[in-house]
């Protein structure tokens, strides 16, 4: 537990440390952004995060799928496709990035 404006605030129920801890790894975020706008392929999502290996982008991709942000639709096709998109509860995301945003213009720039 952590003290903060002399109240304890449980980590385990935390609604934003919750979130934080559903969302996982440092590329999560990056993933979701990406796929606010349309589905994309694995190949796709590799190509459009820089930075991130195939291997963390696998890991990431199970860890929000098991979470219900994104989901996986794989085709029975050959060679196999397989596209990401969010959720329901991945889309409602959406005013939550838009807020980063604004405030990264502001302060960050």
């Amino acid at each position: 537990m952590t003290k903060n404006n002399s109240k304890l605030i449980s980590t385990q129920t935390c609604p934003v440390r919750k979130t934080l801890d559903l969302m996982g790894g440092k590329w999560a975020f990056a993933i979701i952004y990406t796929l606010m706008d349309k589905k994309m392929r694995f190949s796709e999502l590799e190509r459009s995060i820089s930075g991130i290996s195939t291997r963390m982008l696998v890991k990431e991709l199970k860890s929000l799928e098991k979470s219900n942000i994104i989901s996986r639709n794989a085709f029975a096709s050959m060679p196999p496709t397989v596209e990401y998109s969010l959720t329901e509860k991945g889309f409602a995301l959406k005013p939550v990035f838009t807020q980063i945003q604004i405030w990264a213009k502001q302060n960050l720039e």
